[in-house]
């Protein structure tokens, strides 16, 4: 008999006095992305996440529909109708996804799209010049 430390032993083994096969499983590689569009990546993730989640559910909505329309269950009709509102759910976290990602991934440097209210505190010397010009060669223009 072989002398086995306590972590190789197996009680199956020992009993039928067979001899356990160790298996070498190669080491995976390991793949660096790129963090610059960790971001990005992360929101394709989830996105594509969500979306196999809710075609899974439809498909699931579809068995759980035939099966309560067979047996007239009403539990299958209850487990039916929780189904329909995880997916709406599902779909609701989808579009919440899109209006996070778009906060996330739109520059923050952006100003406001429109000024309503503008106000020029200096003189109207001031305001020439900042126009780019001379008062009095606008009014000789016209």
């Amino acid at each position: 008999m072989e002398t086995r430390t306590p972590q190789d032993s197996d009680p199956i083994a020992d009993s039928l006095g067979l001899t356990p096969v160790k298996e070498d499983k190669p080491a995976l590689p390991v793949v660096e992305l790129p963090d610059d569009d960790k971001s990005e990546r992360d929101f394709e993730y989830a996105r594509e996440n969500l979306y196999h989640l809710i075609e899974r559910g439809r498909d699931a909505l579809d068995g759980i529909l035939d099966l309560a329309s067979q047996s007239q269950h009403p539990r299958a009709f209850e487990v039916a109708g929780q189904l329909i509102k995880t997916i709406s759910d599902t779909n609701s976290d989808l579009i919440k996804l899109h209006k996070s990602a778009k906060e996330v991934l739109s520059d923050p440097d952006t100003g406001p799209d429109k000024v309503t209210n503008n106000l020029f505190v200096g003189s109207t010397a001031d305001l020439t010049r900042l126009l780019g010009g001379n008062a009095r060669d606008i009014l000789r223009k016209k």
